[in-house]
Formats: C-alpha cells, sequence, structure tokens
C-alpha cells in the first residue's frame, strides 16, 4: 500500500484545510482551482465590462428596428383601412351621355360624357395591345403591380430633363387610381395606390387588369375606354380600327387633351409615329411594316358640328327630356323626329 506524505503546515499556523483527511494529496487542485477561478472571474468581469457597449448598442439597434417595423404595419394598416371599399369599383364619376339622332340614324348631338361598352382583352385588336403596352408600360406582364426599374428610368429621365417628362406609374397603378383614388399628387395617395396595385394583381389576372384599363381610361373628348374613342374619333368601332389608327389611340394615353385628334391632328399623328417606334424597338413590329404605311396615320373623322340649328334644337330636346327622366339617370339614346 502506497502512502502520500501529509501536507506541511508551519508551526502554529494549522488551518481548517489541514485539518482535513490525511488522505488529501499533495497534488490537490483545489488552491490552484481557488485562484485559477479567482482570476478567471477578474478575467470575465472585464470581458463583461468591454462587451456591454456592445451589447447595448445590439440592443438599442434590434429595439429600433423592431420600433420601425411596428410603425411600417401599423402605418400600412392605416392606409389600407383608410382605402375606399372595393364596390365603390363600380361607381364611374362621370356625366351621363344623352345622345340624340336624327329621324334617319345620324347623330345630331351628344351630351355628357361618354362610356364604351365593356369588352374582353381577346375582343381587342392584337396590335391596339401591343400599342398600348409599347408606351405605356413594357414589363406589365413582368411586375407585381409596382415596377422599380420602372420608377428608376423615369427618375433618371426627368432628371437629366431638368423637369418632369416621365411617369413611373404602371397599368395596374394607372387603374388602381381611376377605380378607388382621387387624382391628387401627395404621398398618402401614391402609398395607397401602391397597395391597391399589389391588391388588384394578386387578386385578378394579367388581362383581367388589362382589359379593365382599357375599358375605363380616360381617352379625350369626353370619351372612356378604347371603344368609345374609336367610335368618337374614326366613327367605327374598336375591333375594326387599324394599325395607324391604334397607334393614335395609344398616344392619347400620354395627354388626352394635347393628342386628342379632334383639336391637334399633327399632334396626334407625330405621336402615332412614336408609338410605331416604341412597337418597332418591342418587336411587335418590324421596320418593314412601318415602311408599308403610306405616309402618317390618316386623320380621324371629325364629331359632327353642332354650330348650326342642330344645336338650339338639341337644347331644346334635353330641356323637354327633364320632364321624362329627370335629372337622375344613367346614358341615354334619344331618336327625335329631325330631317
Amino acid at each position: 500500500m502506497v502512502s502520500f506524505p501529509s501536507l506541511p503546515f508551519r508551526k502554529g499556523s494549522r488551518s481548517r484545510r489541514g485539518r482535513r483527511s490525511a488522505g488529501a494529496s499533495l497534488w490537490s487542485v483545489r488552491p490552484a482551482r481557488r485562484r485559477t477561478a479567482t482570476r478567471g472571474r477578474g478575467h470575465r468581469g472585464g470581458r463583461v465590462a468591454r462587451g456591454g457597449w456592445h451589447g447595448l448598442v445590439v440592443r438599442w439597434t434590434a429595439a429600433a428596428f423592431g420600433a420601425g417595423f411596428v410603425v411600417l404595419l401599423a402605418t400600412t394598416a392605416w392606409l389600407v383601412f383608410t382605402l375606399p371599399h372595393i364596390d365603390e369599383a363600380t361607381i364611374a364619376e362621370r356625366r351621363p351621355s344623352i345622345t340624340l339622332i336624327a329621324a334617319d340614324g345620324a347623330v345630331v348631338h351628344r351630351f355628357g360624357d361618354l362610356v364604351g361598352d365593356p369588352l374582353k382583352l381577346d375582343q381587342m385588336p392584337a396590335h391596339l395591345v401591343q400599342a398600348v403596352l409599347a408606351t405605356e408600360d413594357r414589363r406589365f406582364y413582368w411586375h407585381l403591380g409596382i415596377d422599380p426599374m420602372g420608377i428608376a428610368r423615369a427618375m433618371w429621365v426627368n432628371l437629366k430633363a431638368g423637369r418632369f417628362v416621365q411617369g413611373g406609374s404602371t397599368i395596374t397603378q394607372q387603374l388602381a387610381k381611376n377605380l378607388f383614388l382621387t387624382p391628387e399628387r401627395t404621398l398618402r395617395r401614391k402609398a395607397q395606390e401602391a397597395l391597391l396595385a399589389v391588391w388588384l394583381e394578386l387578386r385578378f389576372s394579367k388581362d383581367e387588369i388589362l382589359a379593365a384599363y382599357l375599358n375605363r381610361v380616360y381617352m379625350g373628348a369626353g370619351t372612356y375606354g378604347v371603344e368609345a374613342a374609336a367610335r368618337t374619333y374614326f366613327g367605327v368601332p374598336v375591333t375594326d380600327v387599324g394599325l395607324e389608327q391604334a397607334a393614335m389611340l395609344a398616344g392619347l394615353l400620354k395627354a388626352p387633351s394635347t393628342y386628342a385628334p379632334t383639336r391637334a391632328p399633327e399632334l396626334a399623328a407625330q405621336r402615332a409615329l412614336i408609338v410605331l417606334n416604341a412597337m418597332v424597338e418591342e418587336e411587335y413590329l418590324t421596320e418593314a411594316d412601318i415602311e408599308r404605311l403610306r405616309g402618317l396615320p390618316p386623320l380621324p373623322r371629325r364629331r359632327p358640328s353642332s354650330s348650326d340649328g342642330g344645336r338650339y334644337f338639341a337644347d331644346w330636346v334635353a330641356d323637354q327630356l327633364q320632364d321624362y327622366a329627370g335629372y337622375d339617370h344613367g346614358d341615354l339614346t334619344v331618336k327625335t323626329t329631325l330631317d
């Protein structure tokens, strides 16, 4: 049996540790562990002191991000709850139209605004749809209601021009504005417009959104939708418009009052050529297609003039009509006895 030597103690200095069992080893690690622990606590304390600032920064940063996220959610919820109800999309803020026709069916005069019959996208000429996409929203079938690339491009173009010459709104955003919002230019309205655009993209198909836009967009001369515009400017249904006429209709979307063929036929023709070139850039057409077009787009058929006695007759009929239909009525077509 191997015996271990007992711990040496100085005379008169027996401690409680020294009175432990005689089997305590000379190589006991307790004193060393105590000293190491003591040094370790001091070392760890230093790390905590130095790391305390880092942890504080991390905590404050996380708290700031958390508060910002909460504010963003609250703002989004507020915008969503203040949006108009979806049922209001069916209410068109326009004047009801009254169309007076003569005994032979010719249009004598028209009061108010005209909205064309709603059409599905496959009922519209393909070249008209392509012309609109080439000029209004080239990435329509790729974005989710908001086009960051389009916004960046518009900002760059406006910055180079030193003035506002191009917008970054997508077709979906324009439809959202037409359906729900007022034309005011505020950050709140733009935020609502963006939220509604995303909602429309999630709710409807791309073809449904594009068809709704083309059926409701203002086309100048008191007309809404491509069907009403085709009949007003060219005297034909939109299904019968040719390539040149489709380009002219698409050109109206930039500024209906400026490029309305009934007001500025030359400007309308110039704008139509820009649309045709955009269609070439998007490979809807080729240069040869444009070369085959003879000259500029034809001037549209002007609306019937009411500068003669027909206008006085129309005013008289409108006054008499109030006794029959009142003031609150929808679109009306009235056949008269005028020869």
